[in-house]
């Protein structure tokens, strides 16, 4: 008996928790406008144009205020503000910019490939504090 207990035990502790590994490749998440059209994509901080010149990056961490998530706030590259992130992949931009402190420079991003063509992701009503980006 003593032995199968022993080796209930060695088996035990042979089951670690595997760590999380982060995957070579960043997660794509393609924007919208409000009509549904493809105008840029999100890889991690980092925000491309359909043709994969970087546009953008998000310098402020995504927070959360109660439960509620904030939108993440998208800067050009010059750090003026370019638009919001909304629910939905939806990208717009605020009618009035949210005040932010000036954020330094990220680096210059590596060369992100092309994502492929998302779609088309179907109308949504524009919030009343936003409008699609112009030129994008």
């Amino acid at each position: 008996m003593s032995g199968a207990l022993a080796s209930k035990k060695k088996r035990q502790y042979n089951k670690l928790p595997q760590q999380r590994r982060k995957s070579p490749v960043p997660l794509t998440q393609y924007l919208y406008n409000s009509m549904g059209v493809w105008i840029a994509f999100r890889q991690n901080q980092y925000v491309f144009n359909t043709a994969g010149e970087w546009i953008g990056w998000l310098p402020w961490r995504e927070k959360r205020f109660f439960r509620a998530r904030l939108q993440p706030h998208v800067v050009d590259t010059n750090a003026n503000y370019l638009g919001t992130i909304f629910p939905g992949n939806r990208f717009y931009r605020l009618v009035y910019a949210p005040g932010y402190p000036q954020p330094g420079y990220p680096g210059y991003p590596t060369a992100p490939g092309y994502p492929g063509y998302p779609g088309y992701a179907g109308q949504a009503e524009l919030p009343l504090i936003a409008e699609d980006i112009p030129g994008l």
